[in-house]
């Protein structure tokens, strides 16, 4: 199927979605879980040929660990989709109701997006993830994986075709394949309403630049961890590594370290053994190397995202020199300080200004499921609209609904009727 003519199936989709009931999409959802581990061997089976030809294309480790579905991954999915239906229907809320004039009642409901398209790398996971949501949240979808997970994708996208016969009309989702798919539907601002981009730095970038749609994600994924003068040092230890070493390959993994200046020479030589023997490169300051052996930071480090088992570190000699450094470097994605004062802690999450400001805890946490969302499209580090694990009410929008008896804005003019913008 050409990507226009998917697109104009979505759109049509769409508007007819508006009608299905919230029994109706969570059924649609359990359908789809009970489909997951009903059919759970033939995804073995593309997914096993889509590591083989990865493995013959010498594809990076962390890529082919991203792109492995395994028992795991289908538990974490099947969790996901019985948080996601136990959520309250995002479609049900009212969080205005004002009477404009006496018989005038303006309302503001959610409602879906329309047409969302995602192109997202190559974790075949994140297809049931993106689905669900967008079922969920009443939108019909296109979805572009990386051509690595061809296979698994393909059956994934047609076990939520599946599911969703009989419950929601034709075209609701569809696969795209080919990167001539990605241009087309770039230039389809007429049918498609959001674009989620999920991969590289300069793949988001150039998303961003090359359509008229608007686009929800976010280029980088640059995270600070703060040691600060008051950190336990078995705390620090423990949630550095896991902020850094958890998972490598992904956004919300620390990539610099910053310390302050009267914590470095107790926190610094543990921390930094526990991270060598993760297998982590070091790259320190100047003050850094004199307390630990590790290679030279460069200025280049502060505004790098890795995505590897790298990690910069700098002394800083103030908790605002470090709030600082933060604002200035990083992406605004998620930011945590380590201390046991109150105040400092308060400060720096007052005015770290990024979409995820945390306190004794990993950076690893920024995910729409670690949050209770069921599983996210993305992270946004955007202001508007949407920010952080972007979820079910990430992907709603709002319409005013206002009924009368006739009133007129001439009756207001003459003073026949009055506003008296009485919340409800």
């Amino acid at each position: 199927m050409q990507t226009t003519e998917a697109a104009q199936r979505a759109k049509q989709a769409s508007r007819s979605m508006l009608s299905a009931t919230h029994d109706e999409r969570n059924l649609l959802l359990e359908k789809l879980k009970a489909l997951l581990i009903e059919k759970q061997e033939a995804i073995y089976d593309a997914n096993r040929q889509d590591l083989t030809d990865a493995q013959s294309e010498q594809l990076a480790a962390p890529l082919l660990k991203r792109l492995k579905f395994d028992q795991g991954k289908l538990h974490s999915l099947c969790e996901g989709l019985d948080s996601l239906i136990r959520l309250p229907d995002p479609l049900s809320k009212v969080d205005l109701r004002r009477e404009i004039t006496p018989g005038l009642v303006l309302e503001r409901h959610a409602c879906p997006i329309g047409v969302i398209g995602v192109i997202f790398e190559s974790r075949p996971d994140a297809l049931i993830q993106i689905g669900s949501l967008c079922i969920k949240s009443g939108n019909a979808f296109l979805l572009k994986g990386g051509r690595e997970a061809l296979n698994t994708n393909r059956v994934l996208i047609g076990l939520i075709q599946e599911a969703g016969k009989d419950i929601l009309p034709d075209g609701f989702c569809a696969l795209l394949e080919t990167r001539e798919d990605v241009q087309s539907l770039l230039s389809l601002d007429h049918l498609i309403d959001l674009i989620v981009p999920r991969g590289s730095n300069a793949f988001i970038r150039y998303i961003m630049e090359n359509t008229k749609i608007p686009v929800m994600g976010h280029a980088d994924g640059i995270c600070h961890t703060y040691i600060d003068r008051d950190a336990d040092t078995d705390m620090a230890v423990q949630v550095t590594v896991d902020a850094k070493c958890q998972a490598l390959a992904v956004c919300n993994a620390t990539e610099t370290l910053l310390v302050h200046a009267d914590a470095a020479e107790r926190i610094l030589p543990p921390l930094f053994a526990a991270l060598i023997d993760r297998g982590v490169e070091l790259r320190g300051c100047e003050r850094t190397r004199r307390i630990c052996a590790c290679k030279p930071a460069e200025e280049a480090d502060w505004r790098t995202e890795y995505l590897d088992a790298i990690l910069s570190v700098k002394i800083v000699d103030s908790l605002e020199e470090a709030i600082w450094h933060i604002n200035t470097y990083g992406s605004h994605h998620t930011d945590a300080i380590i201390t046991e004062n109150d105040a400092a802690a308060a400060r720096f999450m007052q005015l770290v200004d990024s979409a995820g400001v945390y306190r004794n805890c990993s950076t690893r946490f920024a995910d729409g499921y670690r949050y209770g969302f069921g599983a996210e499209v993305g992270i946004s580090t955007g202001k508007l609209h949407a920010r952080g694990p972007v979820g079910v009410e990430g992907l709603c929008t709002y319409k005013y609904l206002l009924c009368g008896s006739g009133q007129t804005v001439s009756q207001m003019q003459d003073g026949t009727c009055r506003y008296t913008h009485k919340d409800l």
